[in-house]
């Protein structure tokens, strides 16, 4: 494999991406590709006590350290939480980081989640990766099309469940036992979640819902302890139909 493969993951808030794309993205990285950390929303409202730019400093620290664990590279946040809307202006940006990277995977939220922000984030990200090659789409700066092909890859809801409720499955999954114990570790760098929901729902409540999380996606795979579930993508305007990238680390 060479050394111009890389593998984007982009998550909406500070350890979504810990939480259900993680342990995939460093199975890649130990398979030689060049992996790309981003979050869409900078976490400004997953606090009760700090005020909004305390929080939107404290988070994004806490993000380059989970990034620098694993070996990724930090992309900047572009907006506070609850202003991901899949909008114009937005979609520039996004649009200009994919032409900046240019991604042969890129790991993102599932199309239906339990909240808009990550719905949105999944949008931006496939519309922002679709007209990579549109030299008359402008995007924010400005950047060069090009022409990669590029792998979608939509990892499992948080909670396992749609917007009504309803169970989700994966369309296959990844074992990743060998990186759980990391996962766990990149998550804890999140202190600032951590102190909060262990004041709320009892200490390592976070730590502990990853880990009940990635049994509970093992169970589904019925092949594996600890697992994280992808679905790929529509090709169309990506990839040729036959590439699958992810199929190796099966």
């Amino acid at each position: 494999m060479t050394e111009h493969l890389k593998a984007f993951a982009v998550g909406c808030h500070p350890d979504d991406i810990e939480f259900m794309m993680s342990g995939t993205l460093m199975l890649l990285k130990d398979a030689g590709y060049e992996i790309h950390y981003m979050n869409i929303a900078n976490g400004s409202c997953g606090t009760a006590c700090y005020e909004t730019e305390t929080a939107i400093k404290i988070r994004r620290e806490e993000s380059i350290k989970a990034t620098e664990l694993i070996g990724a590279v930090y992309h900047e946040s572009l907006v506070n939480d609850l202003e991901v809307f899949y909008e114009k202006k937005l979609l520039a940006k996004m649009g200009s980081i994919i032409r900046e990277v240019a991604p042969e995977i890129i790991l993102t939220h599932s199309p239906s989640e339990y909240m808009e922000d990550h719905s949105n984030t999944c949008r931006l990200t496939v519309s922002a990766a679709f007209c990579r090659g549109m030299r008359n789409f402008p995007v924010t700066p400005h950047k060069n099309p090009v022409s990669q092909p590029v792998t979608i890859y939509h990892a499992l809801p948080y909670g396992l469940k749609d917007p009504l409720n309803n169970d989700v499955d994966a369309g296959f999954y990844i074992d990743v036992e060998s990186k759980i114990e990391l996962k766990k570790e990149m998550l804890g760098l999140h202190k600032s979640q951590k102190e909060w929901l262990d004041k709320s729902q009892g200490v390592n409540a976070y730590i502990k819902t990853l880990e009940e999380m990635s049994l509970k996606i093992g169970e589904k795979s019925e092949r594996f302890k600890y697992a994280e579930g992808w679905t790929r993508h529509l090709t169309l305007g990506f990839c040729a139909d036959d590439v699958d990238p992810l199929a190796s680390l099966i």
